[in-house]
């Protein structure tokens, strides 16, 4: 099994565009950009967007009785332990969605639930900063290339990516 991938120069939102894909009856992939115009964060917060990360979000059906805040955390795991063979240090989660390396932000990750046609979906959003990270007043934040001076495949991440939900896709079901 696999996921469809759909790539984009520019988009509004990652998530969004995963949302329009549902209602359309797509039942799962990957949505990849190398821009996003209007990325979210939790709250309603923007993701800030630099060229050269990686915005995506991935998708697909989950069983109505799943838990949002395991979702979550079990989110935050996936993502932490791909990142971990690129940075090869310490990666914290701070709750409810993102990873710090050196006490810095370097990924968020938001989930949303979708319903269509009586069916239950969950759109992940993963924000990887890799070569380039936002300044925000009061909130220290970091990327790949500057904490390990190693230039990460944004393609091959993606794969990795790919492989751990497809390999742990029945936590969601």
């Amino acid at each position: 099994m696999s996921f469809k991938k759909y790539f984009y120069k520019k988009v509004n939102s990652t998530n969004d565009l995963a949302i329009k894909k549902i209602n359309k009856g797509i039942t799962k992939g990957i949505i990849i950009a190398d821009y996003q115009k209007k990325g979210k964060g939790q709250h309603g917060k923007k993701w800030l967007s630099f060229k050269g990360n990686l915005f995506m979000t991935i998708f697909f059906k989950i069983k109505e009785s799943i838990n949002i805040k395991k979702i979550t955390i079990l989110n935050c795991k996936l993502i932490k332990k791909i990142l971990f063979h690129y940075i090869k240090t310490k990666i914290t989660i701070k709750p409810p969605n993102d990873l710090f390396v050196n006490k810095k932000k370097i990924c968020g990750i938001l989930q949303e639930l979708k319903f269509n046609n009586d069916e239950k979906f969950i759109v992940i959003g993963i924000g990887i900063n890799l070569i380039k990270n936002p300044t925000i007043k009061n909130y220290p934040t970091t990327n790949i290339l500057k904490e390990t001076g190693f230039k990460v495949n944004k393609f091959n991440l993606i794969k990795n990516i790919e492989k751990k939900y497809i390999k742990n896709l029945k936590l969601f079901a």
